[in-house]
């Protein structure tokens, strides 16, 4: 147990954080998600969509400081470049 007012209130503060940021990365890894499943049904249209809303997550996730900046671009690119494949196999037919 803490023994100070000190260590009770950092308890107190980081569990408030580590809600926060769970919730966070729960959302990022739904719109990441719900990409992935538009995509592999063949819906380029609405993947264009969820794509928007899945990198628009991962931003906000950086703004936060749940993500760092590096790991989201990476994310952000290998979404993209998923997407650009599908696309091209799509127009190549």
């Amino acid at each position: 147990m803490p023994n100070t007012k000190q260590a009770l209130k950092r308890i107190r503060v980081s569990e408030k954080r580590n809600a926060r940021n769970r919730f966070v990365k729960s959302s990022v890894k739904t719109a990441v998600r719900r990409f992935s499943e538009t995509l592999a049904q063949g819906d380029l249209e609405n993947a264009g969509n969820t794509l928007q809303t899945a990198v628009k997550s991962l931003d906000k996730a950086v703004s936060k400081g749940v993500v760092h900046k590096n790991a989201a671009a990476r994310k952000k690119s290998r979404l993209a470049k998923r997407f650009n494949k599908a696309n091209a196999t799509v127009a190549a037919e």
